[in-house]
């Protein structure tokens, strides 16, 4: 009771906030009153964090927007070629990397909480070596990724395009194997605004490049790839500048050296796991399109369903800042021994991924008439995407919800679970489905999208109930273990 009343760490805190506005600190309601300062802080943490996320995830991906639009506008054959490659380019590459490194939201966010700087920086070397051997075989891969969908079955016009367009990509692969290291490293440090604003400086750079090398050279599609890899080494350069000279970096920035080449299962351990759970989800998306290539009239299918995976991808910035956020949260009180804080940051994230949801669905619902102008001016395209459009709406919804459970995984490094929870929800659900609607039932790329929406329901039904039975203290228990080799209780489980 005693400590109760003194109010030590954030409580007194809160308690002094509570005095400078004028507040009763004891009395009827004093305990609500605090567990709503407490909402409203925690309220504050997260919007710094998820706010600018969601404008780098945003900036981020338009990289690869834009040059999908101006691609669009060289006719259905360029299109449905780069949205093939860029499928084909993203599923056996950079979700491979981008889950890959997702693993060090668990180590350096944990060890950035338990104030075990120099981790930081040993986790990130050895994520970046790491990254850099796993896509040398990638970039083998996609130099036969031509010869590859003419055997799988492609029409071999829109199979010659795509291989060009995956080969120039192979740059910006290497570019993704560094950058997203140094992301997570920033991220766990809740350094946001340096990352925000090196992706708008690479944005900002892309468009004229691409406009450019699309419209004002004979590379055509080829020159939109081309674009990418120089933005993304653009981007890798600028985040490199700041963490040497910043002083924001000073505690966690350390010099290369051969310990990035020990320890590497240690990061290998939630790196896999965290790969596979993003991969089994990312691919069963990008499995629609080659699907699409098989159903009759495969331009208009493929066209038609890359624009709707574009745009859902491009909401999904949204959902995934905010899982950013909390993954940022989570991890860092975990590690700080805190089990209440990221109880708190969970229930804050998680009522705003609930709003957010519905605002963007509806928007984008009012907008389906005019969605498929943005990137195609083909009138039998813009008539498909509208019909396609209140099914996107639910993969909205579904999406700002798992994108937050996701976050809390990762916070958490419970990553094996998710992956468990996307192979059923998408390959025994989602997938099977899909192909049942799309092929036997003839609905074509409709039935294939209802089928996927099924999958991405079962999701996020499973990774609310995980969630929900997580017990904090025992999880907050396990990371300080982790980093510090602390004694954890025999009983502590994950739920």
């Amino acid at each position: 009771m005693e400590e109760e009343e003194e109010g030590t760490g954030r409580e007194g805190l809160l308690e002094k906030e509570e005095e400078s506005c004028g507040l009763q600190v004891r009395g009827p309601g004093w305990r609500r009153r605090r567990q709503l300062m407490m909402i409203w802080e925690e309220g504050k943490r997260v919007g710094h964090l998820a706010g600018p996320m969601v404008a780098m995830g945003l900036t981020q991906l338009l990289v690869q927007v834009v040059s999908n639009m101006m691609v669009g506008h060289l006719g259905q054959l360029s299109l449905s070629s780069a949205a093939i490659a860029t499928s084909l380019t993203g599923v056996t590459g950079f979700s491979l990397l981008l889950g890959m490194a997702s693993g060090l939201e668990t180590l350096c966010g944990q060890a950035y909480g338990a104030q075990q700087y120099r981790i930081l920086g040993i986790h990130t070397y050895r994520a970046i070596v790491t990254l850099l051997a796993v896509s040398l075989p990638i970039s083998v891969l996609w130099v036969s990724m031509g010869k590859i969908l003419s055997f799988i079955g492609q029409d071999p016009m829109i199979s010659l395009e795509a291989g060009k367009y995956a080969i120039w990509m192979i740059p910006g692969l290497f570019a993704y194997a560094t950058v997203q290291p140094l992301m997570k490293f920033l991220q766990s440090q809740s350094l946001i605004i340096p990352m925000l604003l090196s992706s708008i400086a690479t944005l900002c750079f892309h468009v004229p490049l691409c406009w450019v090398l699309v419209f004002k050279t004979r590379l055509g599609n080829v020159g939109a790839a081309l674009s990418i890899s120089i933005s993304y080494w653009l981007n890798v350069l600028l985040l490199g500048i700041y963490i040497n000279f910043s002083n924001s970096c000073k505690a966690t920035r350390m010099p290369f050296s051969m310990e990035a080449f020990t320890g590497i299962s240690e990061f290998l351990r939630f790196a896999l796991p965290s790969a596979i759970m993003i991969c089994l989800e990312w691919w069963s998306f990008e499995l629609l399109i080659l699907l699409s290539g098989l159903l009759p009239n495969p331009e208009l299918e493929t066209s038609v369903l890359s624009i709707c995976l574009t745009s859902i991808t491009l909401l999904y910035t949204i959902p995934y800042g905010l899982g950013a956020a909390t993954s940022t949260r989570v991890s860092n009180e975990l590690g700080a021994g805190n089990p209440e804080g990221a109880r708190s940051a969970v229930r804050v994230v998680m009522f705003l991924a609930v709003m957010e949801a519905a605002i963007v669905s509806s928007t984008l619902l009012a907008s389906r008439k005019i969605l498929g102008y943005a990137y195609s001016n083909e009138e039998e395209v813009i008539a498909y995407v509208t019909k396609m459009v209140p099914l996107v709406c639910i993969s909205v919804i579904t999406d700002s919800l798992q994108g937050v459970l996701s976050g809390i995984a990762r916070g958490c490094g419970w990553q094996h679970l998710g992956a468990y929870v996307n192979l059923g929800s998408f390959y025994l659900v989602g997938i099977p489905l899909a192909v049942t609607l799309g092929f036997l039932l003839h609905m074509g790329g409709r039935g294939l999208w209802i089928g996927i929406v099924c999958g991405s329901t079962t999701q996020s039904v499973l990774l609310s109930l995980i969630t929900w039975f997580t017990n904090w203290q025992q999880m907050a228990n396990i990371a300080r273990e982790r980093i510090l080799n602390e004694k954890v209780p025999p009983e502590s489980t994950l739920i």
